[in-house]
């Protein structure tokens, strides 16, 4: 749409600051660092960190899921 203005009856919401810096620190630590860094943590903080650690993208997922430690 012209001047990035979104068809009349559809309107996009801005990310929220929580999912902002949840998702940022979920690309730079593992959860389990997190937990053993910060002595409390928000259940919500917890849950949008925990839900940015899993790989968005299929090939992603499928990467993870056959990832193989080299022990059989």
């Amino acid at each position: 749409a012209a001047l990035g203005l979104l068809p009349l009856g559809k309107t996009q919401s801005p990310e929220s600051l929580l999912d902002i810096a949840a998702r940022k620190v979920a690309e730079k630590w593992p959860f389990q660092r997190v937990e053993e860094r910060f002595e409390r943590i928000p259940e919500p903080v917890q849950r949008r960190i925990v839900y940015w650690s899993f790989p968005r993208s299929e090939r992603e997922i499928c990467m993870y899921s056959s990832f193989n430690t080299g022990a059989e």
